[in-house]
This record gives C-alpha cells, structure tokens and sequence, in this order.
C-alpha cells in the first residue's frame, strides 16, 4: 500500500523522466529532422508518447487518495476505499503469457555474440539501391558491403532482422529464423531483442509498473545506437562513430558492446518476468 504522498511524488518523477526521454525526438519531429536511433525507437515501436508517460504502478499496489486516477479505466476503486489497477482481460492475457514465456526462455539461454550485427549488411547486400536509409552513404560503397556480407558467416537468430534481409542473403544465414520460431530462437546477446524489451514492456501496461518502461526504453536507445554504429551506413555526422566490423578490432569492440547490453539487459528482463508472473498468477 502506498499513501498518496509517496505514489503522487513516484508519479510526477516519472511524467518528468518520460518527457526528458522523448523531447529530442519531439524536437525533430517539429523540425522535420529524421535521426536512425530515433526514427526507429519511434516507428519500429510506434507507441505514443502519452503511454510511456501515463504513469502506473502495476498490478498488486494499492493506492491512497488516488479517487482521480479512477477515471482511467485501468484503475478502480476497492471496497476499502483504495484505488488499484484491474487485472486484464482474458482478451489481453494471451499476449502478456506470451511475452512472459519469450523471457523466460531467452533468460535461460547463454548469449551469443558472433553475429557482429551484419543483419544492416545483409538489408542491403547486393541491392545496395533499396537501402533502408537511402539518404545516408555506404561506408565502403556497394561492392565493398557485399564482400563484408560474403566473407563473414551470416547468423541472425532474431526474426524480425532476418526477414529484412534481401533475397540474396538469406540463403547465406545459418538458419531460417521465423515467427513461430521466437522462443526457440531468440538469445540475450541479440541486440534486437535487447530493444524488444521495450516493445513487450509497453504492451504488458498497465500491468507492469511504468518505470519498466522508461528503463527500457533507455536500454533501447543505447542498443540501437550500437546497431546503427556497427552498420555499412556512414553515420558519423550525426556524432555516431562506425564501429567497423569488417576488421578484427571492430568485431572485438562490437562483441564487447554487445556483452555490455546483455548485461545491462539481464536485470530489466528478471523484473518484467517477475511483474508479469504477478499479473498471470
């Protein structure tokens, strides 16, 4: 149970981090700017900026002299006056089972990190003119890309990567990573699944307290701006400085990084197992 005086203060700290974490992309947005990290935080995971805001504590807390947030159809009142978020639906437990059980399988299973984020390479390998980021050149131009892609093995194991690669390099991937495939498939030393922490946070509020979501969401952003400096594009106008996998030295730097997020990811992914194991049982 939680008096007012503490919950309201928990919840003005996180509008206020909220808003911290979204005013640059807000910012670009208004001016028209596009930016590779952002962009695709905010498209990839098209959540609005008012549900990473809205704040909750998760399902299990109860809340004084919080009659206002009952407004909301997530909160209700208790017989003894205390206000608490409802549990879900049976239409929406389904996707939180689903996103528990993804977790649990990619926590029990050893990182693996020699994939050196060639999934960007393999997007644009032997169709370098259907780039993804048209707009921003190849560090080692067309040709010089599709030899990196050629001479470093291609194993992808996240399936929302692998099926963005061109038709010509898939063929090349050890594995067909699929949809059904997810929680056989997906390990913590992926960066992308790193980020999907994000996405399956956001989709298990209200349930989950909303910090989760804001540290996520900060994780993410870390994990996409490794993905975008390990890619073939050219970012480093924008202060992002290539790590060039396509040498010895930069595939140390890249596993180094990704061994870093796997770590930092560890912990965010035992408290959404732990929130969601609460709301399901």
């Amino acid at each position: 149970m939680r008096p007012a005086k503490v919950w309201r203060r928990q919840k003005a700290e996180h509008e206020a981090r909220a808003d911290d974490l979204v005013a640059l992309r807000k910012k670009r947005a208004a001016l028209g700017e596009s930016d590779p990290v952002e962009d695709f935080l905010y498209t990839y995971y098209p959540f609005r900026f008012s549900a990473l805001r809205r704040w909750t504590p998760g399902v299990g807390v109860a809340l004084m002299d919080a009659e206002d947030l009952c407004c909301d159809a997530h909160f209700a009142l208790g017989k003894d006056g205390w206000a608490r978020v409802i549990l879900p639906p049976e239409s929406q437990r389904r996707r939180l089972f689903f996103a528990r059980d993804l977790c649990r399988a990619v926590a029990q299973r050893p990182a693996f990190l020699g994939c050196f984020g060639l999934h960007e390479w393999a997007m644009v390998y032997a169709e370098a003119s259907q780039r993804r980021h048209a707009r921003w050149p190849l560090r080692l131009g067309a040709e010089g890309t599709d030899a990196v892609v050629r001479s470093l093995p291609l194993r992808c194991t996240h399936y929302d990567a692998f099926r963005f690669f061109t038709a010509s390099a898939k063929p090349l991937n050890r594995g067909t990573p699929d949809l059904a495939g997810r929680l056989m498939n997906e390990q913590p030393g992926c960066v992308h699944v790193t980020m999907d922490l994000y996405k399956w946070t956001m989709k298990s509020l209200p349930w989950v307290p909303s910090d989760l979501a804001a540290d996520t969401l900060a994780l993410a952003y870390e994990a996409r701006t490794i993905d975008m400096r390990a890619s073939p594009y050219d970012f480093s106008v924008l202060g992002l400085k290539p790590i060039c996998i396509e040498t010895v030295e930069g595939r140390a730097e890249y596993e180094q990084a990704q061994r870093l997020l796997a770590q930092k990811a560890e912990p965010l992914r035992a408290r959404l197992i732990v929130a969601l194991d609460l709301v399901l049982n």
